[in-house]
């Protein structure tokens, strides 16, 4: 159904189909032509899968949904790191299924997740009793939220941040390469590493045949770094190669190639061509 739906949004065009080929020909300069457009099409096909499970994965019961994973690969460092006493920051990109992970991290250590409560309080509280079934606690994306994640993080829990969202306001990130793009960036998680000492991985569930597998990366050093820039740059590094780990399965229909202030270039302009950059 999903896939169906993804070949549906392509042939109808607009904007998902035109940001998605954008953003596949912004980050993939190497591959031809016809390489992007499959790449595309399978990009839409998966985040239609995504649409079709979110339904499944919120509603069932947490014991259902784990049986669903198939594999995890990497949480032995997470363990270890948490069996230490150090918290663990979980850098989520919008790949695969990022719900698994979110509701799988919980197994491993308390953990606190960041979110942006949306305005109908009907959907709000769907929201969180399906992300808090597993014993995760979600908190407001405000200063008392922050305050309960980085407490969190100094005892030795989990926080779980997604790295890869544009900030609203411009006090909120610097633009970092991406995919050797410039790219507007969170400042949050280097911030809050830097306050709680707390360790970086990547974590993704990779979608595969009968359900998941699930993947934890740990952060190159330079995330750690006192230089935003230099921490910026790790951060996105860590995003990149877990993206290309599973490309097709990438959220590419969302605009991650804004920068701020805009300056001379808006990759997202209908009349954007390459060699105009």
């Amino acid at each position: 159904m999903g896939r169906a739906l993804g070949r549906v949004a392509w042939w109808v065009g607009g904007s998902p189909r035109r940001v998605t080929e954008r953003n596949v020909g912004l980050a993939f300069p190497e591959l031809s032509e016809e390489e992007q457009e499959s790449l595309a099409r399978r990009s839409l096909q998966s985040t239609g899968e995504l649409a079709v499970e979110m339904g499944y994965v919120w509603n069932r019961p947490w014991d259902q949904i784990r049986g669903h994973i198939l594999e995890i690969v990497g949480d032995d460092a997470v363990r270890a790191a948490l069996a230490e006493g150090r918290g663990v920051m979980m850098l989520g990109p919008h790949l695969g299924n990022w719900e698994i992970v979110g509701l799988h991290i919980s197994e491993m250590g308390e953990s606190v997740a960041l979110y942006e409560p949306p305005h109908m309080q009907q959907l709000d509280d769907m929201v969180r009793t399906a992300r808090q079934r597993s014993g995760s606690v979600l908190v407001p994306t405000d200063a008392r939220g922050l305050a309960k994640l980085v407490k969190s993080l100094k005892k030795g829990g989990i926080a779980g941040i997604l790295p890869d969202q544009v900030p609203p306001v411009v006090e909120s990130g610097e633009n970092s390469l991406f995919m050797e793009v410039p790219t507007f960036t969170m400042t949050l998680a280097s911030k809050l590493l830097g306050k709680s000492g707390a360790q970086a991985f990547f974590g993704f569930a990779e979608r595969i045949p009968g359900g998941y597998r699930l993947h934890y990366l740990p952060a190159d050093e330079g995330i750690y770094s006192k230089d935003m820039q230099t921490s910026l740059k790790a951060l996105n590094d860590g995003v990149e190669r877990c993206v290309r780990m599973s490309p097709a399965q990438y959220q590419w229909e969302y605009k991650r190639f804004r920068v701020r202030p805009r300056g001379s270039v808006d990759y997202y302009a209908p009349d954007w061509r390459p060699e105009s950059n």
